[in-house]
């Protein structure tokens, strides 16, 4: 894989890469990199409770009065 300016790869002793550093200065209004980000965000959330929706709203409302 060549390189690409703002990403740098760092490998583990054996040499397999292991992180990914993304240039936030050249590539921070990537739209792929934001839904990348937000799929890892909803993957770190799995097994957390859920709400309805509207049982959400309703609470709100109920609590703004």
């Amino acid at each position: 894989m060549g390189a690409v300016a703002g990403i740098r790869y760092t490998n583990d002793s054996k040499g397999n890469r292991r992180f990914v550093r993304v240039d936030l200065s050249v590539h921070g209004d990537n739209h792929l990199l934001e839904d990348l980000l937000d799929g890892l965000e909803i993957m770190s959330r799995q097994g957390e409770p859920t709400y309805p929706f509207d049982e959400v709203m309703r609470a709100e409302f109920e609590r703004r009065g």
